[in-house]
Order: structure tokens, then sequence, then C-alpha cells
């Protein structure tokens, strides 16, 4: 029997050539072929989805663009993928409010560009901002280079609109940055990968647009002299609006095998650093900037116009993809660790002896830590690997994700390692806001 027959409002795809590419999204998850993929245009989709799920034990498995790391889209057994590239809605700037209204079928590049047509900023950047929808990026808590000074999503949500377990949509919130008529249930939602319920829309927080950019290669002899530096900079008033690096061996790959670009960048390790504050290109600030580098000065590049600024970030941008061509089943981690120990971490990740390169957020800890041989490794070596990095990261007061989120790539450590009461409360969640269990089953919980 057909369970979604005469669904209204909706576009259902049920050949299995149609099905097959929403079995995984850009992580090395893959999950079974869903019953069927659901683009809904309209609510009564929804409500009828919802009322079907309850009664025939089927799971709805929200999808954006299908960019997210951990496995947070793709179907588990008996589950039916709610594909919201569809989703209604258009894109509202108000100046006043200095919000912005958005359907989570749009593309972050939309938002981002619809912001920056009236003269405001919306920093959340993950590397997939170009091709990532919005809702995916309120459902995992993205962040990015500019999380180093701006913070991850949620700090950027006023209010969202979700599907919930009665089959209507609710809104969470209001456009405005204060809101304190008990717990913050919109912060709940983002973030939860779709467990709670499934967003629909967002009213986001915007700033008015930086106006100067001071933006440097900060090559270096010494690797572990770049370890420091995050914590001095802090520490000195110095907040970058992100601060990225390389580690040895991510060049090794880049000069080998990279675009040309990548095979002329020097240094024993590298970092690109920037700033965005006004008067961040004056001679004062500059002056201090370079006293607090010291010895890693020589060597600095800087970016003296938009096109050089755009030609160091470039490569940047080109990493994730670059090592997933050349390692198509790496397996690449997102773990977290204090500026303050940052140090330490490598130190200790050195006489764990994984086989891994790293880049990534070095201003703000978020590292991604990549096992390029996990495809060639058995895998409970490739298990033990993984849960001894994860461990470190912890013992360091980090934790396991600091972007991708849980989904299914991560859901067994997280269930292993988090304190016990940390997975008792949000069961007891689950359970309250989605009491028949139909919201993305089997992730993170």
């Amino acid at each position: 029997m057909d369970v979604l027959r005469d669904l209204p409002e909706a576009t259902v795809l049920r050949e299995p050539s149609d099905l097959e590419p929403f079995r995984r999204d850009e992580s090395h998850v893959q999950g079974p072929r869903p019953l069927a993929v659901v683009r809904p245009h309209g609510p009564a989709a929804l409500r009828e989805l919802v009322r079907r799920a309850k009664a025939e034990g089927f799971g709805l498995v929200p999808r954006g663009a299908g960019t997210g790391k951990a496995g947070g889209c793709v179907p588990t057994e008996r589950s039916v993928v709610v594909d919201l590239s569809a989703w209604p809605g258009s894109l509202q700037v108000s100046a006043q409010d200095l919000s912005l209204q958005a359907p989570a079928s749009a593309s972050l590049r939309d938002v981002k560009a619809a912001a920056e047509a009236e003269g405001f900023f919306y920093p959340p950047d993950p590397n997939s901002w170009e091709s990532c929808a919005l809702g995916g990026t309120l459902a995992t808590n993205a962040g990015g280079p500019n999380a180093c000074k701006y913070g991850m999503t949620r700090n950027w949500v006023l209010a969202v609109e979700a599907l919930l377990e009665d089959g209507e949509i609710h809104t969470f919130g209001i456009p405005s940055v204060k809101a304190n008529a008990g717990p913050n249930l919109t912060q709940l939602l983002v973030g939860s990968e779709g467990i709670f319920g499934l967003i629909l829309g967002a009213t986001l927080r915007l700033m008015p647009k930086p106006r100067e950019f001071t933006t440097l290669l900060l090559p270096t002899r010494h690797w572990a002299d770049l370890l420091d530096l995050p914590g001095r900079l802090c520490a000195a008033g110095y907040l970058p609006s992100a601060f990225e690096f390389f580690d040895p061996a991510v060049l090794a790959e880049l000069r080998a095998h990279g675009p040309e670009a990548a095979r002329r960048l020097p240094g024993e390790a590298l970092a690109i650093l920037e700033f965005d504050d006004r008067g961040c290109g004056s001679e004062t600030f500059l002056e201090g900037l370079l006293d607090l580098l010291g010895p890693l000065t020589e060597g600095l590049e800087m970016a003296t116009d938009e096109r050089q600024r755009q030609d160091i970030w470039a490569v940047r941008r080109l990493t994730s993809a670059f090592l997933k061509e050349r390692h198509p089943r790496k397996v690449s981690e997102d773990i977290v660790v204090p500026r303050s120990r940052l140090k330490d971490f490598f130190q200790r990740l050195e006489q764990l002896d994984i086989p891994s390169v790293s880049y990534g957020h070095l201003g703000d800890g978020n590292l991604h830590v990549n096992l390029l041989a996990a495809g060639e490794t058995a895998p409970e070596e490739l298990e033990r690997q993984l849960y001894d990095l994860f461990r470190l990261a912890l013992d360091l007061g980090g934790t396991l994700s600091g972007e991708h989120g849980i989904g299914l790539a991560k859901r067994e450590a997280f269930l292993a390692l988090s304190h016990p009461g940390h997975i008792q409360v949000l069961r007891a969640l689950k359970r309250a806001m989605d009491p028949c269990g139909i919201f993305n089953p089997g992730k993170v919980l």
C-alpha cells in the first residue's frame, strides 16, 4: 500500500533511481533507500505527513541541499525524506529591525547577498556557504571562519518557524534581540538536527556591513609557533574576524597535488589572519599587531586590495573539496579544544600516532582533523583512532563536534562519551516534543 498516495500540496518521488541520491550527504555515511522523497509546497502536506507518519510508523528525515558532514539528513530504516528545497517563501530585509526573514529553502548565498544588498552583514559562513540551504545551517548550528569573532548560527537567530508533532507550524521568538518570556525555545530548535521538529524558516539578526579589512597570510618556519597565537591575540585585545590554519601535512598535500596557487604556499605551516574592525588598516592598529606577532612577521603577506584578499581565501575554501577529491573515503572530524590548550592538543595527538592532517579554525579551537586513510583502515582500528581523538578533545575541556553536528556519523561516540545526565535530559526533551519518535529517527540520540 502506498502510504503517501494523494498527499496534498506536495511532489512525491518514488522511483528507485530518483531516491538513490538521497541516501547520503557529504559525510562518509550512507543509509538505506528511503520509502519516498516528499517535496512539500504548503502546510497541508506537512500536516498530513505527520498524521500518516504516526499512523504508519515511518520517520520524517529533513533535508536541504545535502551538504552536511555528519549524516544528519541520511535516511534510516523505514523513513521518508522531507526535501525542503521547494518550501515557499521570500527573503525580506527589515532595516529598522536589523533583521531578515527567510524560508528554510533559501540558499545561504542568497541570504548573505540579500543582507549585503541593503548594506548589512549576516556572519555565518560555513565552507559550503555558496551551495548549502539556510535550513541546514539552522538545524546544525553551522559555523565557519567568521565564528572566531561572531559566533555560531544560533547567535544570529531571533525566531524560527517549525513543524511540531501536532502537525502545525509554530513560530518561536520575535524580531528583536530582547525576548525573555520564559526559556528560549528558538535556541532549543537551532542546532537540534531536526530531532524535535522541522525548521521551515527563520528571522535572522543582521549587523552593519564591515567596511574595512586587514587580511594577512602568515607563514611560519616552526609549526608550534602558531599554536600560542590565538590566545596571545585575545589576551592583548585583538579579536580576529577569522584565524584559519594549515598544518605541515595539509600544506604538503596542497603543494604536491593542489592547484597552481596552492603549490606556491610558503612556510612549514600557514595561517590566514583577518580583522574587520573599524580602523584595522590604520598605522596605529598595524604597528601594535605586528609588534605582537614579533618573529612571525617574517614572510608575512598582506592583501592590498579585494582581489588579493579573495585570492588568499580561495585556497582556504578549496581545501576541503581538494582533500575529498584526493581521498574520497577519508573521515573528517571537527573537534574543539579551548584556545589555551591548542599546543597540548597537537603534542598529545602526535603521541597517539593517529595518521591525520589538520586545518581549519585555529582562532576558536575548532580543528578539522582528517583521517585520510580511513577507507583503507580496518573498521575496529578506525573506531579506536576516532575514539582516541574524541577523548583527547574532551580531556582538554573541548567537545567532539564544533560545527558539523552529531547526526549518524558521531552518534555512537556521542552516546558513549557524553555525561549520562546530558543524554538523560536530551532524551526527556525528545519524548516530550516527539512522543511518537517520527522526527529524524536514529540521529543524535
